[in-house]
């Protein structure tokens, strides 16, 4: 059986038949949408959502610095007179 990664669960048929009421009693909480009993999606608040994209990109920004923290190492000093 694979893993539900929420602590609340729908069917998609329930889904289907009221979409909002679904939205409404998730108190902002994920709910894991399942065929046959396995999960096929989650459905997220939308600003769960966006923290989520601003932590990947935040981290995706981190692995940025980090590469160009080794760079740094071949970097030539210079002075504004020598510009």
């Amino acid at each position: 059986m694979e893993s539900v990664f929420a602590t609340r669960s729908a069917s998609i048929s329930e889904l289907k038949k009221n979409p909002s009421s679904l939205i409404a009693q998730s108190d902002g909480e994920p709910i894991a949408i399942l065929n046959h009993n396995r999960p096929t999606a989650y459905l997220i608040p939308a600003k769960a959502y966006e923290e989520l994209l601003e932590k990947i990109e935040d981290y995706q920004l981190s692995l940025l610095v980090q590469e160009r923290q080794g760079e740094k190492l071949l970097a030539v000093e210079v002075t504004l007179d020598d510009l």
